[in-house]
């Protein structure tokens, strides 16, 4: 069953989710914790912080100086088993 949020609440849940996610160890655990407050499941806003995220011309919320670190080591790791 599919049910549709208006751009409205997507927005909302998202923007508090990308604001906190620093407070959370992952966007699995903090969609647990926001989703439920925001009355959208939380795998759906888990697929929408993801995709924000992914998303280069879009604004996300700040990363910190050890995530930014972590991605870089793991792009790093990916390109030298790549070839």
């Amino acid at each position: 069953m599919s049910k549709r949020y208006p751009p409205e609440v997507r927005e909302k849940a998202l923007r508090l989710a990308l604001d906190h996610l620093d407070e959370y160890p992952s966007a699995y655990a903090a969609a647990q914790a926001i989703g439920p407050m925001v009355d959208v499941h939380p795998e759906t806003l888990r697929q929408w912080i993801v995709k924000a995220q992914a998303s280069p011309g879009k604004p996300i919320a700040a990363k910190s100086a050890e995530q930014l670190e972590l991605r870089a080591h793991w792009a790093g790791a990916a390109a030298s088993r790549a070839g």
